[in-house]
């Protein structure tokens, strides 16, 4: 697939216009602009190595606690 010619961009660019109208396309420019910065910005980040430290924590002692079971009183009925 070859790129497209001088007329065929004019031709596109003239339905965007006709679609968008004149005063959105700067507005759609600035807004897929500013998603790309974003994106760009995240995949930096994302390559850049994290700083962690090495030296795993000890364990933490959990506290275990000891549940007493109550009996419900009984009751006596007399016939």
């Amino acid at each position: 697939m070859s790129m497209p010619s001088g007329t065929e961009l004019l031709l596109i660019f003239g339905i965007v216009i006709l679609l968008f109208g004149a005063k959105k396309i700067p507005d759609l420019a600035k807004s897929i602009g500013q998603g790309i910065k974003g994106f760009k910005k995240e995949m930096k980040d994302e390559e850049a190595p994290v700083a962690t430290s090495v030296t795993p924590e000890a364990p933490k002692q959990v506290d275990t606690v000891v549940a007493e079971v109550v009996e419900a009183p009984k009751t006596t009925t007399q016939a």
